[in-house]
C-alpha cells in the first residue's frame, strides 16, 4: 500500500464492491473525474455509471474532488456541479479555443474520392483520423483507402478486443498512420502529432464534432479538420433521434443540437466564431478557417426560399427532398407523372438552377428553422409555422451563393511553427523520422515520445553541429540529450 502515485479506472469497475472495498483500505489524495460530460443525459456521450459517481462524495467525503471536460456548454455544467454534488466547487472554465486547427466543411459529392484527394493534396504521410457513423462505412472506407495506398486501418466496437488494440497500437506508434473509426475511438487517445481529422458524416452536436476535432494538432502545429456533409447527413440523424428510445424531452434537446451543428455548416460567419459562441466564449473571426479564407458570398435569397416553400406547400408536405427537387427543376420522373405533380403551378419554376443548388437551399431552409424533416412521413419536408412569414413576403432570407466543389489543393499555412522548409533541411526532416520510427520501435514506445515533429523540424532547421547546440533546442531535455543525442548529431552530420 502506499506505492501507487496515480491510479486511472473506468467508473464502470470503479463502481463495483471490490474496488470500492479497495478505495476503502487505501490512503486517497483526490478524486479526478475525467470526462466529467459524460454525466450529461442530454450530452453528445453519455454514459449512465458517471451519474452513480455521487457515491464517491458520499462513501469518501474528506477526499477533494475534481471534475474535468473539455466539451461542455452551459447547461452540461449545471448538470455536472448537480449530478457530482460539487454545489460548493469552484469553477475554472479555459478557452477552448484552438487556433492550429483549421476547420473546412465542403459538400458532399463523392465523399470518399473526396477525402483521398484532401489527404493526397495536403496530408500525403501523415497521421490522421476519419470518423463514419456506421461500422460498415468504417470497414469500407478503410478497406478502400488502402486500395488507393493509404495506411488506413478500421476502428469500432463491433471488432475483436485483439482487432482494436492492434490497429490502436499501429496508429500511435507509427508514423503516417490514418484510423477510420466510429465515435467509439478517441477516449485517453493523446498522440500529439495528428494533423488531421476528417468527417465523412455529420456530427450529432457541435460537443462531439470539438471533442473529435479536438484530437488533432495536439503538438501545437498546424492541424486541419475536414468535414463533407449533405443533405442526407441531416435525413439520416433528424430519423436517428426520431427511432431512438429517448422521451420527448430527450429527443427535442438532441434535435436543438443537430439544429446548432447544422447552423455551424451553413453559417457565412467564422466557424470557429460560432463554435466558441455556442460554448459561451466570445471571439471575433479567426482568419484560419474556411469562411475566413475564402468569404462566401451572401445573396437574397428569398424568391428560390419562396419557390421551394411553395412546392412543398403544394405536395401537402408529404413528400421528400428529391422529389421536390424534381418538381422544381422540371423532371418528369414516374413519380412526378403518377401523382400528377407536373401540373402544378411549382413545376420547372426551378429549372435555371442546379440540383445540388436546391440541395444546399433545402439543407438552409432546414437550418433556418422554415422547414423540418418528417421520419413518420417517409422523410417528408414540411414547413415550420416560421416559413409562413417568407411565403408572405415579410421576411427576407439571406443564402450563401451556391458554389460548385472543387477538387483539393494544398493551402498556404500562416503558423511560424509550420514555416516552409528549404530542399535539404525536409530532406533532413525524413531522416530524422524514420531514425524515430527505428527509435521507438527499439524502445517499445510511441515515436512522439521520442521526439515531436515540432523538435524534429526544428532540428532540421538548425542542423545542430555539437550537443551544446542541441540543448537549446525546444523538446529536447537532459534525458533525451543523453539518449538520442549523439545519433542525431551524426544525422545532421
Amino acid at each position: 500500500m502506499g506505492e501507487l502515485d496515480l491510479v486511472y479506472e473506468a467508473p464502470e469497475r470503479l463502481l463495483t464492491d471490490r474496488w470500492l472495498s479497495l478505495l476503502a483500505l487505501s490512503r486517497l489524495a483526490l478524486f479526478a473525474i475525467d470526462e466529467a460530460h459524460c454525466v450529461s443525459q442530454w450530452g453528445h456521450d453519455f454514459r449512465p455509471e458517471y451519474i452513480q459517481l455521487s457515491v464517491l462524495h458520499e462513501r469518501f467525503p474528506d477526499v477533494p474532488r475534481i471534475a474535468l471536460t473539455a466539451t461542455a456548454d452551459r447547461l452540461t455544467r449545471q448538470e455536472i456541479i448537480a449530478r457530482l454534488q460539487l454545489q460548493e466547487a469552484r469553477v475554472f472554465a479555459a478557452s477552448i479555443d484552438r487556433p492550429n486547427i483549421r476547420y473546412r466543411v465542403v459538400e458532399k459529392g463523392n465523399a470518399r474520392k473526396q477525402l483521398l484527394d484532401f489527404i493526397r493534396a495536403e496530408h500525403a504521410g501523415d497521421s490522421g483520423i476519419v470518423y463514419c457513423l456506421s461500422r460498415k462505412k468504417v470497414e469500407e472506407t478503410a478497406e478502400w483507402l488502402m486500395e488507393q495506398g493509404v495506411r488506413a486501418y478500421a476502428y469500432h466496437a463491433g471488432m475483436t478486443a485483439e482487432a482494436r488494440a492492434r490497429n490502436q497500437r499501429r496508429f500511435t506508434r507509427e508514423d503516417g498512420v490514418v484510423i477510420v473509426a466510429t465515435i467509439a475511438f478517441g477516449m485517453g487517445i493523446d498522440k500529439p502529432d495528428v494533423r488531421f481529422v476528417a468527417h465523412l458524416d455529420l456530427p450529432k452536436s457541435i460537443e462531439g464534432y470539438y471533442q473529435e476535432t479536438g484530437r488533432a494538432g495536439r503538438d501545437g502545429l498546424p492541424a486541419d479538420a475536414w468535414m463533407a456533409y449533405g443533405l442526407q447527413d441531416v435525413v439520416q440523424l433528424r430519423r436517428m433521434i426520431d427511432q431512438s428510445d429517448g422521451g420527448e424531452e430527450y429527443r427535442k434537446v438532441q434535435v436543438t443540437k443537430l439544429d446548432a451543428m447544422l447552423g455551424l455548416c451553413e453559417t457565412s460567419e467564422c466557424r470557429r466564431m460560432r463554435m466558441l459562441a455556442y460554448f459561451g466564449e466570445a471571439a471575433g473571426p479567426c482568419g484560419n478557417c474556411d469562411t475566413c479564407l475564402t468569404p462566401p458570398t451572401t445573396v437574397d435569397g428569398t424568391i428560390p426560399m419562396q419557390q421551394l416553400l411553395s412546392c412543398i406547400y403544394r405536395v401537402r408536405q408529404r413528400f421528400g427532398a428529391m422529389h421536390v427537387i424534381d418538381i422544381l427543376v422540371g423532371h418528369d420522373t414516374e413519380k412526378v407523372l403518377h401523382w400528377r405533380h407536373h401540373e402544378l403551378s411549382t413545376w420547372a419554376i426551378g429549372k435555371d438552377r442546379h440540383v445540388q443548388e436546391w440541395r444546399a437551399i433545402i439543407r438552409q431552409a432546414i437550418a433556418l428553422g422554415l422547414v423540418i424533416v418528417d421520419h413518420e412521413q417517409f422523410s417528408a419536408l414540411k414547413l415550420t409555422p416560421a416559413a409562413r412569414e417568407v411565403l408572405m413576403g415579410r421576411q427576407r432570407v439571406p443564402l450563401r451563393a451556391y458554389a460548385k466543389a472543387e477538387k483539393a489543393t494544398r493551402t498556404a499555412r500562416t503558423a511560424a511553427s509550420d514555416e516552409p522548409m528549404a530542399g535539404d533541411a525536409s530532406e533532413l526532416f525524413d531522416r530524422l523520422r524514420e531514425w524515430r520510427k527505428q527509435a521507438a520501435a527499439e524502445h517499445g514506445v510511441p515515436a512522439y515520445v521520442i521526439f515531436h515533429d515540432a523538435s524534429l523540424k526544428e532540428i532540421a532547421r538548425r542542423r545542430p553541429a555539437s550537443l551544446e547546440e542541441l540543448r537549446g533546442i525546444s523538446g529536447v531535455g537532459e534525458r533525451k540529450l543523453e539518449a538520442y543525442g549523439r545519433d542525431i548529431i551524426a544525422l545532421v552530420g
